[in-house]
């Protein structure tokens, strides 16, 4: 038994999904994705990394720029598709297309719902300093992730952790999930729980002016910050480089026992100060460079007390 599926995903988080639903046997009647975008140097057009994984699995791909009108809904129904599967497709799902596959349309979120609704989960659980996250499915309904939850599966955070780490943990444990709620689902057996109304929090999209590092804040707040931002867009702050002030973003770091001034430097390894204790940066990046550890931005730099960060 197998169901037939709609698969709606755009980036590469949801790529796991879709070759899960694939290697248990699903057929995938059609791939929904965001349309092809220029991107690089020469300005291609860079197909989704959900379009490239359909085309190769030979399955049809269906980039709509919207849902709203009676041909796209006529589209859609014409898969004749038992359930959809959404997985960070990008758009707005009308009631219409809500309703459309006879057991409904299901999304795998990447937070513990209600906490973290909205566009960025990943990124907020870790800048918020939160101790777990993880995935659910749930059934889809008009609102802003709001729908009855099926499954979910939770992982802790630690402070070691960037988003770009807990990116590549979740989606494999998301596309597990999913398979397991379809199996469910087939069955007739998957149990629906509404959300609480207590608890629930907004991930608002990330914005590029939150990335300044304030480093008149504790050590552990200003580490949750950069790892929250790691490896896009990346958190910043100026540094006093070759004469001059500029722009270095931190990728990853970790607590350090020290204090100082905040934002000074503490010593020739990169030990800089935050109002309560210390970080040591273990990872950069320079404008137009590519990310490098530390020592490597060391050998070709050197950043001494009592220089300072701002």
């Amino acid at each position: 038994m197998s169901l037939r599926l709609i698969f709606m995903g755009t980036p590469e988080f949801s790529v796991p999904t879709l070759l899960e639903l694939v290697a248990h046997g699903h057929e995938i009647a059609a791939v929904y994705t965001r349309v092809a975008k220029p991107a690089g140097r020469g300005m291609k057009l860079q197909l989704s990394p959900v379009e490239q994984e359909a085309r190769r699995l030979g399955i049809p791909v269906v980039t709509p720029a919207t849902l709203k009108t009676p041909e796209a809904l006529d589209e859609f129904r014409g898969y004749q598709a038992d359930a959809a599967v959404v997985v960070a497709y990008g758009m707005i799902l009308p009631q219409a297309i809500l309703d459309a596959p006879k057991l409904g349309c299901f999304n795998l979120h990447a937070s513990l719902l209600p906490r973290w609704r909205g566009a960025a989960p990943i990124n907020r659980a870790i800048m918020a300093g939160d101790a777990e996250t993880g995935v659910m499915v749930m059934k889809m309904d008009i609102g802003l992730d709001t729908g009855d939850v099926a499954m979910a599966e939770r992982l802790a955070i630690t402070d070691t952790m960037t988003a770009s780490d807990l990116h590549d943990a979740l989606a494999p444990l998301g596309g597990d999930l999913m398979v397991r709620a379809m199996a469910a689902l087939e069955r007739g057996k998957l149990q629906l729980t509404p959300q609480s109304g207590e608890g629930v929090t907004y991930a608002a999209k990330i914005d590029k002016a939150e990335a300044h590092i304030d480093w008149a804040k504790p050590a552990r707040d200003v580490l949750r910050h950069i790892h929250g931002l790691s490896s896009f867009p990346g958190a910043w702050s100026e540094m006093p480089l070759d004469g001059a002030s500029q722009r270095v973003k931190i990728l990853r770091c970790e607590i350090a026992d020290s204090s100082g001034e905040p934002g000074s430097v503490l010593d020739d390894r990169l030990k800089i100060a935050c109002a309560q204790g210390a970080l040591r940066v273990l990872e950069l990046q320079r404008a137009g460079k590519q990310p490098m550890k530390a020592d490597e931005f060391l050998r070709g730099t050197s950043l001494k007390p009592p220089a300072r960060l701002s």
